[in-house]
């Protein structure tokens, strides 16, 4: 399994660069040592419209009376310092892997924030061979990675997630598509098998330390992820899979929560189309099992459905160091099925402009249009438009 710092810096819009700038040193035991990671910033202005008043589970967007901002702020791929140790004893690779991801800004509107925390996403290690590999620690889950991994925004800002309101949030990273197209996977505590690299199809299946969801706390059994990838050229093709079964210590009665993704990317040197999507019941929309996961009184059945999708072009003219792209997509959350019919949308169009103007230093433009609509007649959508400029620096 590679590395997720690395993998995200390369697999979106052609920055494999990245990966050959990192520091390598041979220790005197046989193992290796390496350092490498990125720093980013972005200089946001975000207006929100007048109209919207939409106020349901799940909405981004804020509605009218969101002030304007202008932030100085991390994009969606925080500043990453990584850290590998790798050595073989015998026929048995082993490795360990420190990931930090810290970020450049504060809540919106904050002069200080001091003692900020440091956000060790990636802590595991890895035991393998011939055989596969055993990845034991706190990685990016399997669920929807490379929906993520593929994404245009992954090197932009996206949706904001600011909010427009002072001291509201915004310290951490932006949303990008995170809610607007897929749920956020996020970095946790497993242990996954994968097959052996190198080889058109690879299938990587983890278990997981299932997450309270609502009312169902009680986590007997651990959550199960799969994702199988295949590549040929420049064809990728993935599907991915979750389950999870909770209950209520209250009454005993237990909930459970699936989902599936997957997508398809296809494209040349020159020219790329991705198209992705998922579809859940229990998993909330933006973070797993976090907002509108679950809808209305108690019960075993009152789990909400989600699904999204996301379409994508790039396109790099010929001996070019621009690459320029944009997408559209969207993230549904239905009303449980004691709330009755309604669901809310959240929607977003990016398009950007990405200058690799050295081998690791990467200058974007960026602009992103996103709304939420609660699907209520009458209710004008809460819309944001966001402009964005950054630099981003691979090492």
């Amino acid at each position: 399994m590679k590395r997720v710092a690395l993998l995200c810096m390369g697999l979106a819009l052609g920055a494999a660069n990245a990966a050959q700038a990192q520091l390598t040193m041979q220790m005197s035991n046989g193992w290796s040592f390496t350092f490498s990671g990125n720093v980013n910033a972005f200089l946001t202005y975000e207006t929100f419209g007048d109209d919207g008043n939409t106020a349901t589970p799940g909405g981004l967007i804020p509605g009218g009376g969101a002030e304007s901002e202008t932030r100085i702020r991390t994009g969606l791929l925080p500043a990453f310092a990584v850290f590998d140790a790798k050595g073989k004893e015998g026929e048995t690779d082993l490795g360990v892997h420190f990931g930090f991801a810290p970020q450049i800004n504060c809540a919106t509107g904050q002069h200080d924030c001091f003692g900020a925390q440091i956000d060790m996403r990636q802590v595991y290690l890895t035991v393998g061979g011939g055989w596969g590999q055993i990845l034991a620690g706190r990685e990016l889950g399997l669920f929807g990675r490379q929906n993520i991994l593929t994404d245009q925004t992954l090197f932009g800002i996206g949706a904001t997630g600011s909010g427009g309101t002072p001291g509201a949030g915004g310290a951490g990273t932006t949303l990008g598509r995170i809610g607007f197209g897929y749920i956020y996977p996020q970095f946790k505590a497993q242990m996954t098998y994968s097959t052996a690299a190198g080889r058109p199809f690879q299938l990587s299946i983890g278990l997981f330390e299932a997450a309270v969801n609502g009312p169902y706390t009680k986590t007997e059994i651990p959550r199960v992820e799969a994702e199988g990838v295949w590549t040929g050229g420049q064809t990728k093709v993935w599907v991915g899979a979750l389950a999870q079964s909770n209950k209520n210590p209250a009454n005993d009665e237990s909930a459970s929560s699936f989902g599936a993704s997957g997508g398809v990317r296809f494209g040349s040197s020159t020219f790329s189309l991705t198209g992705s999507g998922y579809y859940g019941k229990g998993l909330g929309t933006t973070l797993l099992f976090n907002a509108g996961a679950i809808g209305g009184a108690g019960g075993g059945d009152d789990l909400r459905k989600s699904y999204g999708y996301i379409g994508q072009v790039t396109f790099t003219p010929a001996n070019s160091k621009v690459t320029i792209a944009g997408s559209w997509g969207s993230s549904f959350l239905e009303a449980a099925d004691n709330e009755g019919d309604g669901k809310t949308e959240n929607s977003l169009a990016s398009g950007g402009i990405y200058f690799q103007a050295t081998k690791s230093l990467k200058v974007v433009g960026e602009v992103n249009y996103a709304w939420t609509d609660d699907d209520v007649d009458g209710n004008e959508k809460n819309t944001s438009l966001a402009p964005a400029f950054g630099l981003m620096l691979f090492f």
